[in-house]
């Protein structure tokens, strides 16, 4: 943890049902229990329905938040995947169904591994590798974070949005 805070993009998806409810009632629950482990809530864009990308089946409800915290990439990541978990997620395949999805795509301070070493597959990497090709991602964020750089480019999450296709 550091004594300075950060800030983040978080991409949250779902197309599963849970205890919650349906996917957006998913991510509503998600962003309560984000703020009550501690995360500064700064941002959260509307909810968006999109088609699922590959074997998932049905749609996914999207959205994305702006968050504020003390806690460094690894850590969050820690805390995202925990409550992935108790929203009932699973490891399975890639592309499939999920109750919760959450993904870290930007950092104030840049790229993470930090040296802009790239990340193993299947590891935190910051921006998120897929974050300029995919609607599903950007729609919500460009409604909450337009003018966020992506980092190692002079584009906006406007631009990247207005140069998405789909």
């Amino acid at each position: 943890m550091s004594s300075r805070p950060f800030r983040y993009a978080i991409a949250l998806g779902g197309n599963r049902r849970t205890r919650w409810g349906g996917p957006p009632a998913t991510l509503h629950a998600a962003i309560q229990i984000l703020t009550a482990a501690g995360l500064k809530i700064d941002r959260v864009s509307p909810i968006v329905a999109t088609p699922a990308m590959g074997p998932a089946g049905r749609g996914f409800a999207n959205a994305a938040l702006c968050i504020t915290t003390t806690l460094a990439p690894v850590d969050l990541l820690t805390l995202l995947k925990r409550t992935e978990r108790a929203f009932g997620r699973r490891a399975g395949r890639r592309w499939g169904p999920r109750p919760l999805d959450l993904d870290i795509l930007l950092w104030s301070e840049g790229v993470w591994p930090p040296g802009h070493a790239r990340s193993a597959p299947g590891r935190l990497q910051i921006p998120h590798v897929g974050l300029a090709s995919r609607r599903f991602v950007l729609d919500p964020l460009v409604r909450i974070a337009p003018d966020w750089p992506l980092p190692g480019t002079r584009r906006t999450i406007r631009q990247l949005h207005a140069r998405a296709k789909g």
